[in-house]
């Protein structure tokens, strides 16, 4: 997801088409059955829609689109959006405080129950449908709130209607969705011709000018600046923390003062264009002015957003602008917005695949680094006669620990050697001054042992990371956000080293990996 800048604290069928096969690959295939009665969640919808007389299954292709059903413990999205249905509090949407107004449930209410937040949205969009003059017949016909739907999105033209086509995209092709805590819940495909009226002539259809394959939807001028101060010499990984048409929305919203270059669809890998290349994209503060911004839809903790498609056309677009502008095509210069220096967001998050990705892009998965010099995907055996970014950690933790390895030049030589072998006498280990996978392990994990759990952010979940990482042989994501992947990876090395598998690391796991264990 963006942070604010430093200085701002083509029909129906054609549009639908282009998402039918991705979202039966996403969903599965569309349930035949009824919802079952006996769930909160299907019985949310249920409720709502026989109180404000929306159909059942658009409320739930409206929830699915915008979070997948998660409503995140009442965490707001990027837009300040809130629950299943995403009911919004920013300066130029305000669901939320329509659904207060319609439903007489509170803000907080609206926020963090499921069933009123359900009861929110069927409320918001039969207030459109009113407005829209949609009488009773109208409303049993589901092609007839097309518009409403658009409106819902928050925005209008191009936005509007990607939001709404692939609202209709759910709807015609069935969903078989799973909620946090389990339930299903289902919506059975049908064909659809949505009543478009006059957002018919609205589709986008201008292209990018910097990447042929992508829309082109600019993003508002109050969001990013013209021309650019420095070279383009990377590109940020993002995550939008709301949905692809939401964040389109957001850019666009002149309130947001955040923006990004490109948006990428979760479903089907469709990419939006909203800043040119040449201009600076307010995205990840101090590197903006040398940046190019990805924003992939979806939320850092749930891993279903990152689909083969998005993953693939991401990787296509990042290959590209990487050849165009002549950026190494390695983790030192293509990153998350977690490593961009100066910035304190968690995105891509542990569930966004590095390896994948990069072998994707086609560059490097292991013989690049981040840029705080010590993160990376492997960490190889380093040894007199190495050189390189990792030979330059091991000096650079060495020095750290009171070990006289001199200057950190990326040259393993003598006086390396002799400081690698000294660290290891002082840490039982094997005092051969090679840095293999237990000196890694100790290197990587030294400093306080502060108890460490999921939830957990800093400098101290980063040294359990690499540390991980070089004991377990396999990339754990670096990223300071201890979240679902660290603490597998955590019970991982745990039950493999005959400690307790709580997942929680305590001083007996902080004791272990600093013995290279």
């Amino acid at each position: 997801m963006p942070s604010r800048p430093a200085a701002h604290t083509k029909a129906r069928a054609s549009a639908l088409a282009a998402l039918t096969a991705t979202v039966l690959a996403l969903t599965g295939t569309p349930a035949l059955a009824a919802p079952d009665p006996g769930h909160p969640m299907n019985q949310a919808f249920e409720r709502a829609a026989s109180r404000f007389g929306v159909p059942r299954d658009l409320l739930a292709a409206v929830g699915y689109g915008e979070t997948r059903l998660d409503g995140h413990s009442g965490q707001p999205s990027q837009a300040n959006g809130y629950g299943v249905m995403h009911l919004a509090d920013n300066p130029e949407n305000r669901t939320l405080e329509r659904a207060a107004d319609l439903t007489g449930e509170s803000p907080d209410d609206l926020r963090t129950d499921t069933g009123a937040n359900i009861l929110g949205g069927a409320a918001v969009l039969r207030g459109y449908a009113d407005k829209l003059g949609l009488d009773a017949r109208d409303r049993a016909d589901i092609d007839a709130w097309y518009p409403a739907v658009a409106r819902y999105s928050g925005t209008g033209g191009p936005a509007a209607v990607l939001y709404a086509d692939t609202v209709y995209t759910f709807l015609a092709d069935g969903l078989d969705a799973v909620a946090p805590d389990g339930e299903r819940v289902s919506v059975t495909g049908r064909p659809v011709s949505p009543h478009k009226g006059s957002l018919a002539g609205a589709e986008p259809g201008t292209r990018s000018a910097d990447y042929p394959a992508a829309l082109w939807v600019p993003a508002d001028a109050n969001n990013f600046a013209t021309g650019r101060s420095a070279a383009i010499d990377k590109v940020i990984i993002h995550v939008t923390q709301g949905s692809y048409a939401g964040s389109i929305s957001w850019f666009q919203n002149p309130a947001s003062e955040v923006s990004s270059h490109y948006v990428v669809r979760s479903s089907d890998g469709q990419i939006t264009q909203m800043v040119r290349d040449s201009d600076t994209a307010y995205h990840a503060r101090s590197a903006n002015s040398s940046a190019l911004g990805i924003e992939h839809e979806g939320f850092v903790d749930d891993p279903s957003w990152f689909t083969d498609a998005m993953y693939r056309s991401s990787a296509a677009l990042t290959a590209y602008l990487c050849d165009r502008y002549g950026i190494p095509k390695d983790r030192a210069h293509i990153i998350g917005h977690s490593e961009a220096p100066g910035n304190d967001h968690t995105d891509p998050g542990p569930n966004w695949d590095w390896t994948r990705y990069m072998q994707l892009v086609g560059g490097s998965t292991g013989g690049g680094t981040t840029p705080d010099g010590l993160s990376f995907t492997a960490y190889a055996t380093q040894r007199s006669g190495s050189t390189g970014a990792q030979v330059k950690a091991v000096q650079q933790l060495l020095n750290e620990q009171g070990q006289a390895a001199g200057a950190a030049d990326g040259t393993f030589g003598p006086a390396t050697t002799a400081a690698v072998a000294a660290y290891q006498a002082a840490h039982g280990l094997d005092r051969d001054g090679v840095v293999g996978a237990r000196t890694w392990t100790a290197l990587l994990s030294a400093g306080s042992t502060a108890t460490l759990r999921e939830g957990a952010t800093g400098d101290g979940v980063k040294r359990l990371q690499r540390a991980l990482t070089a004991t377990l042989g396999s990339a754990v994501g670096i990223d300071g956000s201890f979240g679902p992947a660290t603490t597998t990876a955590v019970r991982g090395y745990q039950t493999s080293r005959g400690l307790t598998a709580d997942g929680v690391v305590g001083p007996d796991t902080w004791a272990a990996l600093q013995a290279g264990r």
